[in-house]
């Protein structure tokens, strides 16, 4: 049974656990799930996962709901070498922290947004939404001024998860390039993957589109 992934393109964390599959090579059978149109929330899916969020993994009766979790198991489980989630421990530490940026610091903010734009108040990114954002970019900026990428001198899942969470964070709030130099310069890095253009190119547009419609064309990206 071919491993399966639940999953939306305009979802940043979808993006960033196809961009490790991707990079691992692996074949896995996609499902795309329409948020937009309640796919989610169907019995079925609720099965699967009652938080009812994507992505979703299943790997041989195995349910894995979290795009950090699924990133992690995919390495640990399917990889040949371990650059892209480090079996030393202290490595695998600083990847799993800035994991832990993403979820509590980066994606929150992004997420919040548009549960906003939902309830019908996606109008206008509003000052404190910006300080937040801008936040994240100056953390960010301090992490690149120690090492090449998020979590050391090598790409690691740590990297996929952030850059699908700040291009939409970017698309809100733009990235100050005298200010951020370093964080520019990594997200041009990341920008040169051979699965980005493919992955989150598509991804960004969709959560465009996804957000305008949202804001009956109010909001500008």
């Amino acid at each position: 049974m071919p491993l399966t992934l639940y999953m939306e393109y305009l979802s940043p964390p979808s993006r960033a656990v196809m961009m490790t599959i991707e990079a691992l090579g692996l074949n896995v059978e996609y499902v795309t799930v329409k948020l937009e149109k309640g796919e989610h929330l169907k019995p079925d899916f609720l099965k699967k996962n009652p938080l009812h969020t994507v992505p979703t993994l299943v790997d041989e009766g195995t349910i894995i709901c979290d795009s950090h979790a699924i990133m992690s198991y995919l390495v640990s489980k399917y990889s040949r070498e371990d650059s892209l989630y480090p079996k030393d421990l202290k490595k695998r530490a600083m990847v799993d922290q800035k994991l832990h940026f993403d979820t509590g610091f980066l994606f929150i903010h992004l997420r919040n947004f548009v549960k906003k734009c939902y309830s019908g108040r996606c109008k206008s990114v509003e000052e404190y939404e910006k300080v937040f954002m801008t936040q994240g970019y100056d953390f960010m900026e301090s992490f690149l001024n120690q090492s090449s990428y998020v979590a050391g001198d090598n790409l690691t899942i740590a990297d996929f998860s952030a850059i699908t969470s700040l291009e939409g964070m970017n698309m809100l709030v733009p990235i100050d390039e005298v200010a951020h130099p370093k964080l520019v310069n990594w997200m041009k890095k990341m920008r040169e993957l051979p699965y980005y253009q493919k992955i989150n190119q598509t991804g960004i547009k969709d959560l465009k589109d996804f957000l305008v419609a949202l804001s009956d064309g109010e909001i500008e990206c």
